[in-house]
């Protein structure tokens, strides 16, 4: 049965449920900037990817331990996560390889989620051991989903909004079909010289999910008109993903990833996809983001 745990640092608090060791809530004194998961429009909150981001080409690949059988963005999201640390300020998750895991994803892991919250920040931590004799390979991401309007800007549409970055710079982003694959040979530019995008329905619906390469500095903040939002950083992260679920709904994910989905130009070897990792056995890594609300 899942459990939801609360951290906080007297400013800012968290919770998380250990059924995917999901976020579940971001709040200040002002008020909630998670979605909450309106079934009307998206049930989910801010899923963790694991070990894959977006899709497989018909949802398979092969790899060097057999068949690997994901469905979007992987397993991680589906299982019990249990709690292997707890304090006031921060909880950590753990789920391990199974039997069930093994048959959609023929290798053994130890996924480690750290949630913290200090000075008003929220840092979530993916720790990735190999317990098995084989190389593992794999890609990870956060999923966080965001209300627009967000505390303090009520009344804000949501494309009165607008994603700031750390400096200037022309962005290219790859086509996605309806299936989820990515073209990087068909680009769409939605920057030129500038550090600020609009934030429109229009541009998501017609992009189905905008993919930012190497965001510079790896660093964005969601800004409303009223000044208020929240502020991602996610160095280790080559690639940023925005969406919402459709052009009513009150919420934009933005979500760090370490791959993405399958590209035209892959094959369907899992080991050669886009930014993934590969930990010999006994290995670990760790990628960290964080959200800070303002």
């Amino acid at each position: 049965m899942s459990t939801l745990t609360t951290i906080t640092d007297g400013t800012l608090a968290a919770t998380i449920d250990s059924m995917g060791a999901q976020l579940m809530s971001l709040r200040t004194e002002a008020g909630e900037y998670l979605w909450q998961g309106d079934p009307a429009h998206w049930a989910r909150r801010a899923p963790v990817l694991f070990p894959i981001v977006g899709c497989l080409r018909g949802d398979a690949a092969e790899s060097a331990a057999g068949p690997v059988r994901l469905k979007r963005h992987g397993i991680a999201r589906l299982y019990e996560h249990a709690v292997a640390e707890s304090a006031p300020d921060r909880v950590t998750y753990q789920l391990d390889a199974t039997d069930e895991t093994r048959a959609a994803y023929p290798f053994d892991f130890r996924l480690n989620m750290t949630y913290a919250v200090a000075d008003g920040v929220l840092s979530q931590t993916f720790r990735v051991t190999n317990t098995g004799d084989v190389d593992l390979p794999f890609t990870l991401g956060g999923h966080p989903a965001f209300n627009v309007p967000v505390p303090g800007d009520e009344g804000a549409a949501f494309d009165d909004y607008e994603l700031v970055f750390p400096e200037r710079w022309t962005a290219e982003v790859p086509t996605i079909d309806e299936a989820g694959l990515h073209d990087f040979s068909q680009t769409h530019e939605v920057l030129r010289d500038a550090d600020r995008l609009s934030l429109t329905h229009e541009l998501i619906a017609r992009l189905l999910t905008v993919v930012f390469v190497e965001v510079p500095g790896r660093a964005v903040r969601l800004v409303g008109p009223g000044g208020h939002g929240v502020e991602l950083a996610f160095d280790g992260f080559d690639y940023l993903g925005v969406w919402t679920a459709d052009p009513e709904a009150p919420f934009v994910a933005i979500e760090p990833w370490v791959g993405c989905a399958t590209a035209y130009d892959e094959s369907d070897v899992f080991e050669e996809k886009r930014g993934t990792i590969v930990l010999a056995p006994g290995a670990s890594c760790e990628r960290t983001f964080s959200m800070r609300p303002f």
